[in-house]
């Protein structure tokens, strides 16, 4: 029987990503993680900091993926509306959660420059009702994990910082997605219908064919990617024999 492959989802969530003001460097980042304990990230979904959009999107993805990661949304301010979706999503409350808080209080009134635990920090520490927490290294503020719902930070640092608390025991992967790469000096066009007939006959790989343009000249990529090593050597003997 072979190995289950494990798939992903990501949400990013904020109207600063939509405008062209902020640019996503979180995708990338989570692609790769992902891959390296045997995830897919197989969808990737930017919504705006829209309650109605946030929540339709949870709930539409949720259901068909293995883990679902948000971005962004999850800060001090009133538009920081995530955990209030999620929460609404899930159908349960929305809690002022002890130990996020207690983490927190303790932060903001210790060391040199003791500062004041406001209302607005205090949003930071509310969790939907059975959520737990997903530790932060760098700036204490959590995210939270609600069934297979990861909430992180927006900030890439901080979200890289939540993803590197998180064990193998809540991300658990299956078998690795390998792939190799074929270089053409041909126009796509020429391949496009070997490739077709390629890929009918080896139905467990994927292969992506990238143009590309060198020095005036046209040129071709063909990915080949596939889970078992035999299958993917299979495929990739059929592309190369194309040149």
């Amino acid at each position: 029987m072979s190995e289950k492959v494990y798939k992903a989802a990501l949400i990013i969530i904020g109207d600063e990503i939509l405008s062209g003001r902020t640019q996503d460097a979180n995708l990338n980042y989570l692609a790769k993680w992902l891959g390296m304990r045997g995830v897919n990230l197989a969808e990737v979904r930017v919504v705006s900091d829209d309650k109605p959009a946030i929540i339709a999107a949870v709930n539409a993805v949720r259901p068909l993926y293995d883990y679902i990661f948000t971005t962004g949304g999850i800060g001090p301010t009133h538009d920081d509306i995530t955990a209030d979706c999620i929460a609404e999503a899930f159908g349960v409350p929305l809690e002022i959660h002890p130990e996020a808080y207690r983490r927190m209080a303790e932060y903001y009134h210790s060391g040199v420059e003791a500062r004041e635990f406001t209302k607005e920090r205090q949003r930071m520490t509310r969790v939907p009702q059975g959520g737990t927490l997903i530790d932060n290294s760098l700036s204490i503020a959590p995210g939270f994990q609600i069934g297979n719902v990861f909430v992180m930070a927006g900030v890439p640092a901080i979200m890289q910082s939540m993803l590197d608390n998180l064990g193998d025991d809540r991300v658990k992967g299956g078998a690795r997605t390998m792939s190799q790469t074929i270089a053409f000096d041909l126009p796509e066009s020429v391949l496009a219908g070997p490739l077709g007939i390629i890929q009918h006959a080896h139905p467990s790989t994927q292969i992506g064919s990238y143009p590309q343009y060198r020095d005036g000249k046209a040129g071709v990529e063909i990915v080949v990617r596939a889970v078992d090593q035999t299958a993917l050597d299979a495929a990739v003997e059929a592309v190369k024999a194309l040149g």
